[in-house]
């Protein structure tokens, strides 16, 4: 992924110069498909990349516009048009965000207005890709079946990025990294009870990767904070305070 993104850096990077220099070449095509599983930092990416486009001068306010097929595609004729379009326009001067963009198409449905909001994306991404960079997010197989619907679409699609899964270790990293940001951190009971519970996380239903640790430690929050307040009388230092002791994560359900 970052290897990718340093690609494109240079890229951007390398067409200033030459433009500078009075070569011709035109701005490279930067639209993208993000394909994962949810909480794999899709959304987080794409932050990222619209605040380095700002910096390498490719779009003009580098801010993000996230949306979904809701925001999009209305629900009557005349509907949709003006939807996209007010979208389109907030997004402009910075990259525009489609999760989940396989539900924008629905061909079983004779009277749905997706395919209508389609159109007039492939028209602003090729008439303006100057000053806006789309990027389509979702599961993969279903990104791949939509892309196959859609020729269209996936002719202006240049940068396709795939984000695995993350790895118990990394899982264990990110939620030291959250509780950093929040200004906790896990006891030597805290940190064992964590390094067992991503392993057996992963394999219940539902689990979103970093999203699902996220949940995780907020669930721990909640039991710390009502174990302290169960302590009456208790004088709580910083200490305290900051820490997330092997109990507060070990009363999650995933434990039984």
């Amino acid at each position: 992924m970052k290897a990718r993104i340093r690609d494109i850096a240079a890229l951007l990077l390398v067409e200033r110069a030459r433009k500078q220099l009075g070569l011709a070449g035109g701005s490279p095509s930067l639209h993208m498909s993000f394909t994962g599983n949810p909480g794999t930092g899709k959304t987080t990416v794409a932050l990222r990349m619209a605040q380095i486009l700002h910096r390498l001068g490719y779009v003009r306010k580098g801010h993000l516009v996230a949306v979904t097929r809701d925001d999009l595609v209305g629900q009557y004729i005349g509907h949709t048009a003006p939807k996209t379009k007010e979208i389109l326009k907030k997004a402009m001067g910075g990259v525009l965000f489609i999760d989940e963009a396989y539900y924008l198409y629905r061909p079983e449905n004779e009277r749905d207005y997706g395919q209508e909001a389609i159109e007039i994306l492939l028209q602003v991404m090729e008439n303006q890709r100057d000053d806006l960079v789309v990027i389509l997010a979702g599961y993969a197989d279903r990104m791949e079946t939509f892309f196959r619907s859609n020729p269209g679409l996936s002719s202006r699609i240049a940068h396709h990025l795939e984000f695995p899964d993350y790895l118990p270790v990394e899982l264990e990293q990110i939620a030291q990294r959250m509780l950093a940001a929040m200004q906790y951190r896990l006891s030597g009971s805290g940190l064992a009870a964590l390094h067992e519970y991503i392993p057996l996380r992963m394999k219940q239903p539902h689990f979103a990767n970093a999203r699902s640790i996220r949940n995780a430690l907020d669930r721990a929050r909640l039991r710390q904070a009502n174990r302290l307040f169960e302590q009456k009388g208790r004088q709580l230092d910083r200490e305290a305070l900051m820490t997330i002791e092997g109990e507060d994560l070990r009363a999650s359900r995933v434990f039984t």
